[in-house]
């Protein structure tokens, strides 16, 4: 038989020629493509390069290493009709290709928690992302095996089914864990608060309100300080029930009401004069917006007056109003304006034939 017609005579369904050209080819890209990364990373460790794109670099150069010595051996074996070793080799090609892949997945989605991570001051971010990326890591790789398997032929459902057994009686062991996970994920999505905010949380515990900074963002709960300098530790699935008060969010600056009353006989222009000197001398008022004061209205006893008055600080609030209530009755006091508090005028009426009581 001539030289080129053996190249030519199938063999189990192949020719010979078509299966050594392939592992040829196939070895010559993998030389090509080390030389090359070779190359490139000499050219990287000259220069200021960042270990995203370093570690990046190291994971495209081992999946498509990979790739070039399992292609070819799968190709080879399929023209050769070798069904068991086709199906072993690229069960082998996906386990190999796995770790590199998710390498390459956990730098980019790595890159995208740093830009999450730097614009908190919590420490929530890094303990979830933690969590997520090895739940993330044992999902890959659990699919790669099970994907491996089945093309083996092995029936996976018995595995995919005691799994989900498993997660089911996880789940209700740990409920109030994962549920406050959860709630811990969509505090960092949805981001109500972050720490340094003043804020009050209503009905925890049910029936009043929790007011004050925010100290801490956990995994778990949420610490508030609270101004009579008392931490309340909240857990991050009760603060998502709750109606949420954030006095700082868009900025520190709060509009305040301070309500008096003075005597119908009183002089309303000076009384207004008076509140607004009070209002406008308390520390952090602001001069834009300014301070104002109306009549607000007739009372059962008084003529009602407000104040209402811009602060530069949330925080402040207590002693603002404070400071504007104590000047505002100094002040009546000294010009005589009365602050009335509710009387009754009570008749006793005696029916006929009694005697007056004594």
């Amino acid at each position: 038989m001539p030289f080129d017609a053996f190249f030519k005579t199938p063999v189990f369904g192949a020719a010979p020629a078509e299966a050594a050209a392939a592992l040829v080819a196939g070895a010559a890209v993998f030389l090509i493509l080390k030389k090359t990364f070779a190359l490139a990373e000499r050219r990287m460790e000259n220069r200021e390069t960042s270990r995203l794109k370093k570690r990046v670099f190291k994971a495209v150069r081992a999946l498509l290493l990979v790739a070039a010595v399992f292609l070819p051996l799968i190709h080879t074996a399929r023209l050769f009709s070798w069904a068991f070793f086709e199906k072993a080799l690229l069960a082998l090609f996906i386990l190999s290709a796995t770790h590199p892949a998710y390498r390459l997945l956990d730098a980019i989605l790595d890159r995208v928690e740093k830009r999450i991570i730097r614009r908190t001051e919590t420490h929530i971010d890094d303990a979830v992302f933690a969590v997520l990326n090895k739940l993330l890591g044992a999902f890959f790789f659990s699919m790669a095996v099970i994907a491996s398997l089945d093309i083996l032929g092995v029936n996976v459902m018995p595995f995919i089914a005691g799994a989900g057994i498993v997660g089911i009686a996880i789940g209700f062991a740990a409920k109030d864990t994962l549920s406050n996970l959860i709630a811990g994920i969509l505090l960092i999505i949805d981001r109500p608060f972050e720490v340094g905010d003043r804020i009050e949380v209503w009905a925890s515990p049910p029936g009043s309100s929790s007011w004050g900074d925010v100290v801490h963002i956990g995994l778990r709960a949420t610490r508030i300080k609270t101004t009579d300098n008392i931490v309340i530790i909240i857990p991050n699935n009760e603060i998502m029930k709750r109606d949420i008060v954030n006095y700082t969010i868009l900025s520190r600056l709060i509009r305040i009401r301070v309500d008096v009353g003075i005597s119908y006989d009183s002089d309303i222009a000076m009384a207004k004069e008076i509140v607004l000197n009070a209002a406008t001398s308390a520390e952090g008022v602001m001069a834009d917006p300014a301070p104002r004061v109306f009549a607000k209205g007739f009372g059962d006893s008084s003529i009602d007056i407000q104040a209402i008055v811009w602060i530069d600080d949330a925080r402040k609030k207590m002693d603002a109003t404070s400071f504007i209530i104590e000047n505002i009755k100094k002040e009546f006091d000294k010009q005589g304006i009365e602050i009335p508090y509710p009387k009754r005028d009570v008749t006793l009426i005696r029916p006929p034939g009694s005697s007056p009581v004594e």
